[in-house]
């Protein structure tokens, strides 16, 4: 089975191998394990398996040169997800980041052999990527695709997953009883000296930033909370005042009213539906901390639709599905030239282009945007679908869908 961006797909066998495989040697290469609680954060440094701890304490997770041996048997009650990464050593002294890798992909294989690939391309200046996540979802092991990429390094991915790291350039090592993880790279050295890595330096960010599909971009917190995040829906205005849709739909009367919603899947394994259909508009200072702000039936509000999450309680929220559908009116998708924005503070303008036009579907997931730790990640999807309940069996939420009415 080859995997897509964004694929997940169950785990049947608890004895599992990582392999990075690549067609150039040109860069070096190193893989790593992070074994992170429910709040997306290791709950001490021996949760991260690498060259400088090989071998995690449970005997689940193991580190063997460019793969990463799994046995989900004996992965620890607290570890709700293992997050499989690769950097390149000594990227920013060499000058070397991601785009320049060849034909790398993410083999699984289990006890009869290959069970998965999953081909890594499209990256620019990162140099270092979480290859993909193998978590718990109700009960069992699934494997999601990620290929999400990072500045900074192995120092930007340690912070990302709670474990402090310096540099020993300018400071002696850490005393015995600091927390601080090796990272020194000295494979076939056993002694785990206390070293520091500087976080790296703030780049200037773009103002905005236009995905492609498939492209994850990690939302950044300004300060100690993520801060409350916006998801704005608009379409272009029509030339004939006849309401805000009506010329792009072809529906004089009165325009079409097409709705923006999302599903959402909280970490107590709570879900559910965002929308104005059943007029289920969410909370935001209670679950779900999502809300959606309300339904423009005739197209008239320049503005579009949006829905608002609550930052401050991200931790709670494992993702969440925007979409959009047309309640009624025919689709034309591509006269719409629908744009969605996600805005959060501290981070750049995401800008989604639903720029796939020759659907004639109704339902549209439009991003997703998946928790990693304190933050969120958002990847464009722009996939259509018959409807509602099609688009949640693609993306495994396993609600129970029935037709339902405004009126």
């Amino acid at each position: 089975m080859q995997l897509s961006k964004g694929q997940k797909i169950p785990l049947n066998e608890n004895s599992l191998i990582f392999k990075l495989e690549r067609q150039n040697s040109a860069l070096e290469i190193d893989i790593a394990a992070f074994l992170t609680q429910n709040n997306g954060k290791v709950a001490s440094d021996e949760d991260f398996v690498f060259y400088g701890n090989t071998n995690h304490i449970s005997g689940g997770v193991s580190h063997k040169n460019d793969a990463i041996e799994v046995n989900l048997d004996k992965i620890p009650l607290h570890v709700e997800k293992i997050s499989l990464t690769a950097t390149i050593y000594d990227a920013d002294a060499r000058k070397q980041n991601f785009s320049m890798i060849q034909g790398a992909v993410l083999k699984i294989f289990g006890l009869y052999g290959e069970i998965a690939a999953f081909p890594l391309d499209n990256f620019t200046v990162e140099t270092a990527i979480v290859l993909g996540e193998v978590y718990r979802y109700k009960g069992n092991w699934k494997f999601n695709a990620t290929g999400a990429g990072f500045s900074g390094g192995l120092a930007a991915l340690c912070n990302n997953f709670g474990i402090e790291v310096k540099d020993n350039v300018q400071n002696p090592p850490s005393p015995p009883q600091s927390t601080k993880i090796n990272t020194q790279r000295t494979k076939s050295s056993s002694k785990r000296e206390k070293i520091t890595i500087p976080p790296p330096p703030i780049q200037n960010q773009p103002k905005k930033v236009e995905l492609r599909k498939g492209q994850k971009v990690n939302l950044t917190k300004k300060g100690s909370k993520l801060g409350e995040i916006v998801i704005n829906l608009n379409w272009s205005q029509p030339t004939k005042k006849s309401g805000f849709f009506g010329n792009i739909f072809g529906n004089n009367s009165g325009g079409i009213d097409l709705d923006l919603a999302c599903l959402f899947e909280l970490k107590d394994d709570t879900i559910g539906a965002i929308q104005a259909l059943g007029n289920h508009f969410g909370s935001l200072n209670s679950p779900p901390y999502i809300a959606l702000d309300g339904d423009d039936r005739t197209g008239a509000v320049a503005a579009g639709e949006t829905i608002r999450v609550n930052g401050n309680f991200a931790d709670k929220i494992r993702r969440i599905l925007i979409f959009t559908f047309i309640y009624s009116g025919a689709a034309n998708w591509e006269e719409a030239k629908g744009v969605v924005t996600v805005n959060c503070p501290g981070s750049p303008e995401l800008i989604v282009k639903m720029d796939e036009y020759g659907s004639k579907k109704r339902t549209c997931a439009i991003a997703l945007l998946e928790n990693v730790g304190e933050t969120f990640s958002v990847e464009k999807i722009v996939d259509f679908f018959d409807d509602s309940e099609q688009m949640d069996r693609a993306f495994d939420w396993g609600l129970r869908w029935r037709a339902g009415s405004k009126d």
